[in-house]
């Protein structure tokens, strides 16, 4: 099978196995070079195939020598289509881990289901016996609640009223104006229950009344709060309203896990490519313009450098979880600089379609794009037939 990707709307619908294991293989590379840290060696990850959760599931086990169980819902590959991007992230980190000697096994499973609980539950005690880092990073459009059965869908608006600003379309590399009708009531409860703080605690729960964490066990999910110029369709959006009730699950979850001297906190991770990021609208633009000065600085990131800093310097640093008072961890700090910001505000206001290429890195983030399917690596034949099973 011949694979060339397939873009619609920002979604690419393939994935190419050969460019996949590549980019498995250079986040694997970054890690070791970066060297190993202490950690607790038995983690859980709940949406590991991908983005944040690919990236702490890489960087616990390469640079802490972790033995990792992610569970994930992936499409498998059949003979006229690829696979999607994380079942073949899934299978690589698998083999890649397990030739280090390390524990690594993934559930292809539905992770907002109550059965799928049970299964991972009875797979820690066969791993593991308890784990001690359980990474919350679950990405989906649809929930099915587990106990009343209804299906919730999310949805990326803005709420209170419709919202019109300059976007990006990173395909073609042109700046127009995208306007979004504003939310409805239903939609955004629906987004909460999606994206929201209540699976999560319903996994906490279930692991703690299984007695499959250990002393001290931590636990981690991912939010972003970001800057002005994406604050109304972001953080003052319905995305918001999830992740500011993820926040406040944080807290009640740590109370629990005190039982056990754990505790809950959320990561505040900054703007990156991502499956998830590349369709909001507005969004685009400012990751552009926020790669370009990040690099002219120095201090750019992407997902795997990011999680290996927060595992090492922030989860288990040498001075303890650095938290803030709300209990939000800030990975989020270089991009929120003053420095960085007011080079953004000034260049937003000035982009066009003429200037694109000179103050934004367009060309970086549909690299990274493209990369996180497989496609525009270098030394990769992508006119050679290739098998889809990997």
């Amino acid at each position: 099978m011949i694979i060339k990707p397939k873009i619609i709307g920002g979604v690419c619908l393939t994935a190419h196995p050969i460019g996949m294991r590549k980019a498995l293989e250079e986040q694997i590379k970054y890690v070791r070079e970066a060297g190993k840290f202490p950690m607790p060696r038995r983690v859980l990850v709940l949406g590991g195939s991908t983005g944040y959760g690919l990236a702490t599931r890489i960087s616990a086990a390469f640079g802490g020598g972790a033995g990792t169980l992610n569970i994930s819902f992936e499409r498998g590959p059949t003979e006229r289509k690829p696979a999607s991007p994380g079942w073949y992230n899934n299978k690589y980190f698998d083999e890649a881990a397990r030739k280090e000697g390390l524990t690594a096994e993934s559930l292809n499973a539905d992770a907002f289901a109550h059965e799928t609980r049970l299964t991972v539950i009875d797979k820690i005690r066969e791993l593991f016996g308890q784990v001690d880092l359980v990474v919350y990073s679950l990405a989906s459009p649809v929930r099915k609640d587990p106990d009343s059965g209804e299906t919730y869908k999310s949805v990326l608006k803005p709420l209170g009223k419709a919202y019109t600003a300059k976007s990006v379309d990173f395909v073609r590399g042109t700046v127009g104006e995208v306007s979004i009708e504003a939310a409805t009531a239903e939609e955004e409860a629906g987004t909460v229950k999606v994206m929201g703080g209540e699976d999560w605690t319903l996994w906490i729960n279930a692991l703690l009344e299984a007695d499959v964490l250990a002393g001290g066990t931590k636990s981690v999910a991912y939010s972003y709060i970001g800057p002005e110029i994406t604050y109304a369709v972001y953080r003052a959006g319905t995305i918001g309203s999830a992740k500011e009730n993820l926040e406040k699950s944080a807290g009640a979850l740590n109370s629990m896990l005190k039982s056990i001297e754990g505790e809950a906190f959320i990561s505040v991770n900054k703007a990156l490519v991502t499956r998830a990021s590349s369709v909001i609208p507005v969004v685009p633009l400012y990751i552009s313009l926020l790669y370009k000065i990040m690099k002219e600085k120095g201090i750019h990131e992407g997902c795997v450098e990011q999680m290996y800093r927060m595992l090492r310097t922030r989860i288990y640093g040498p001075n303890g979880t650095l938290k803030d008072d709300n209990g939000l961890i800030h990975m989020d700090d270089w991009e929120m600089r003053r420095d960085v910001q007011d080079l953004i505000g000034a260049r937003w206001n000035k982009i066009d379609n003429k200037n694109l290429g000179s103050l934004a890195d367009i060309e970086g983030f549909r690299e990274d794009f493209m990369r996180l399917h497989g496609f525009d690596w270098p030394g990769v034949d992508y006119d050679a037939d290739v098998d889809p099973m990997g």
